[in-house]
């Protein structure tokens, strides 16, 4: 059977990163490595692949932006469509890395697998991750019915899905965690092992897209804590906020005189978002905070790209929360 043929996207990151000494882990430049060279590093791709790559950016991910998000989301578009191609792979920084993919599986409607990877330590590291990492999403990505699980992150040799994933350590390989719902699979002597599928919305099943977007709505993100000044709320509101998303406190909660702001903000037609600042569960609707719309368990960071897509095509409350619930 002939190799399957991958194609890389390269947007810099730690992966592509570079520091004076080997021993030095964390005052590198992040995107200082091409793509051709990191590709060249792990010859033994050429076993399990036909490899064509480009260099999309070269950024560390902490610079991402949402006109970005754009320009990759049609550009991955535009490949996955073509018959000569059976994955892509894209490598990026850990940073925002669980932000970027939840943003293509939303967007991007594809037939081959898309497969975001990284690093935690720069190419110039003792025992640098990035080429076993990069070796195991072109594996992932030439498995056969990987798409079916929708855009992943293959990092430290497990496989997550965009939906769930998130940074969970500043420095650590293992940073990359599923927390309450579990990871999909595992890589193991070469091959990627699927033992759960996802069953919110994502690529063929989105109803959206990012052909016909210039820009995303403006939503901003406020985290919840004991003195928290409501006048924040009114801040976003003027500098022209579509949404507010809350990373509440427990159960979505917030400070009565917060939440006497948001109110107003909702009168004026603010889409006010409750997330939750905590670890994990669920965020449901409760009479107390009637009228606004529920995260369920995306993370704060999660919900904003959900409202910022949904706001595109619907402002209606219910219709809103219906995303929510979906995806």
């Amino acid at each position: 059977m002939s190799k399957r043929h991958i194609y890389i996207i390269a947007c810099g990151g730690t992966i592509a990163g570079k520091a004076a000494a080997a021993d030095d882990l964390t005052g590198y430049t992040a995107g200082a490595v091409a793509v051709e060279d990191l590709v060249a590093a792990v010859p033994q791709i050429a076993d399990y692949a036909v490899i064509t790559g480009e260099q999309f950016c070269n950024i560390d991910s902490s610079d991402m932006t949402e006109s970005l998000w754009l320009e990759l989301a049609r550009r991955v578009q535009a490949i996955a469509v073509r018959e000569d191609i059976d994955g892509i792979v894209i490598t990026h920084g850990t940073d925002t890395m669980e932000e970027t993919a939840y943003f293509l599986s939303l967007t991007v409607h594809t037939p081959v697998p898309v497969i975001l990877t990284g690093a935690m330590r720069p190419a110039t590291a003792i025992s640098a991750d990035g080429p076993l990492n990069l070796l195991e999403a072109v594996q992932t990505a030439a498995t056969p019915g990987a798409a079916d699980y929708g855009v992943l992150v293959v990092m430290n040799g497990t496989i997550h899905a965009a939906r769930f994933v998130e940074k969970t350590d500043t420095t650590h390989v293992d940073t990359f965690q599923s927390r309450q719902m579990g990871c999909l699979g595992f890589i193991q002597d070469g091959q990627a092992l699927f033992y759960q599928k996802p069953v919110t919305c994502y690529n063929d099943g989105s109803v959206f897209s990012s052909q016909g977007l210039s820009d995303l709505p403006k939503v901003v993100i406020m985290y919840a804590y004991v003195g928290m000044n409501p006048a924040a709320i009114d801040d976003a509101v003027r500098q022209g906020a579509k949404a507010i998303i809350v990373a509440g406190l427990g159960h979505g909660r917030m400070p009565a005189d917060v939440w006497q702001q948001a109110q107003q903000a909702m009168k004026q037609g603010v889409v006010i978002v409750r997330a939750s600042r905590t670890l994990g569960g669920i965020v449901t609707a409760v009479p107390e905070y009637d009228g606004t719309i529920c995260a369920n368990t995306l993370t704060p960071q999660k919900a904003k790209i959900l409202v910022q897509l949904a706001l595109s095509q619907s402002q209606d409350a219910h219709q809103l929360q219906q995303v929510f619930r979906y995806y």
